[in-house]
């Protein structure tokens, strides 16, 4: 029994001092982890203070001299306000649920003849007024070209790029609005000081934009398609692209044109059927549309280029450099599509 006794005491003393020595070290390691967290985190916030304060200033090449950015006047990028009641004496809300009319389906068995044409319009021309109508609505500017840009921008039309004819490579918002915003070259113009022409006040930064009045020509892709079940001839338009006037340093001599961008016309063709066109004789008759003017070819142009006796795909001032002689030239092509039609008939 004292035995038995004296046993039970050993074992609760030895498991007593096992119990506080664990205690003391679970004390210790705690100990140690608070200590040395502390001179972790001070010296790498005292660190990037050093490294913050000591960070090179960003280089100005024009010094303490403050730069401004001019304000963009004129191009696509000014907004019309919409009118808050009726202006005018009449309603002309009949525009904006026209729809234009599906085309007929030509069968490729049935094609008897095709020809693709190229054409350039010319809007300086008389016929051709109405493609600088200068007037503002709801809808916008009326001119064509800021017709095509608002489609672009708001009517869901793709644009592409203009390196080729064929809609290969879409333009993005971004690419879109570099393209109508002058290529996004910028130059820096110092402002020399009135009474000090030595001088510099300021720096103002300018960048270039399309003027739309420098959109003198638009270039049509179409094709002209004979189909023998109605026997008669179809003109449909593929493409349509604004042309911009490329100036010599004097800015008054022509050097050229420019393709800025590609839009495919049967995407366009929703918007320019609620678009109307100038009617500079009687605005109350002026009830056509973009798409009926194009449609019923109310429009002057020249051919530049076509599939006609060209095997090597050349426009035509490209082996034509006489102004005059290029025009007979697409004369005679014109010439050739008409006379195919007329050869068919017997009178």
């Amino acid at each position: 029994m004292k035995n038995q006794l004296k046993a039970g005491l050993l074992f609760t003393a030895v498991f007593s001092l096992a119990v506080l020595n664990a205690d003391a070290q679970r004390r210790g390691r705690s100990g140690r982890t608070t200590t040395t967290s502390k001179p972790d985190t001070i010296p790498s916030t005292t660190q990037q203070q050093v490294n913050n304060n000591t960070q090179a200033p960003k280089y100005n090449p024009y010094g303490n001299i403050p730069i401004e950015m001019a304000p963009r006047i004129g191009g696509f990028n000014d907004t019309i306000k919409p009118s808050l009641r009726n202006d005018g004496a009449v309603m002309r809300n009949m525009f904006r649920d026209r729809n234009p009319l599906q085309y007929e389906d030509l069968r490729a068995d049935d094609a008897l003849f095709t020809e693709r044409v190229w054409r350039e319009i010319d809007i300086r021309e008389k016929i051709n007024m109405p493609f600088r109508y200068r007037a503002e609505d709801d809808n916008g500017d009326q001119r064509f070209i800021s017709i095509l840009v608002n489609a672009v921008r708001h009517n869901g039309v793709v644009a592409f790029s203009a390196d080729d004819d064929r809609f290969t490579t879409p333009l993005d918002s971004l690419a879109f609005e570099k393209v109508i915003s002058g290529g996004g070259q910028c130059d820096t113009i110092p402002v020399y000081n009135i009474s000090d022409p030595t001088k510099i006040d300021k720096y103002v930064v300018t960048c270039a934009t399309v003027n739309p009045d420098d959109i003198i020509r638009f270039r049509i892709k179409e094709d002209w398609v004979f189909d023998r079940e109605s026997s008669r001839m179809y003109c449909r338009i593929i493409g349509i692209a604004p042309l911009k006037v490329v100036y010599a340093p004097d800015g008054k001599t022509e050097r050229g044109t420019s393709t800025l961008f590609w839009v495919y016309y049967p995407d366009l063709r929703p918007t320019l059927a609620k678009a109307e066109v100038y009617n500079p004789k009687n605005m109350g008759m002026g009830r056509m549309t973009w798409e009926e003017l194009f449609e019923a070819r109310m429009f002057s142009s020249y051919i530049v280029k076509s599939t006609i006796d060209n095997p090597f795909n050349k426009f035509i001032r490209s082996y034509i450099q006489d102004d005059i002689l290029a025009l007979l030239e697409g004369e005679n092509i014109k010439e050739k599509i008409f006379n195919y039609e007329q050869n068919l008939w017997a009178y």
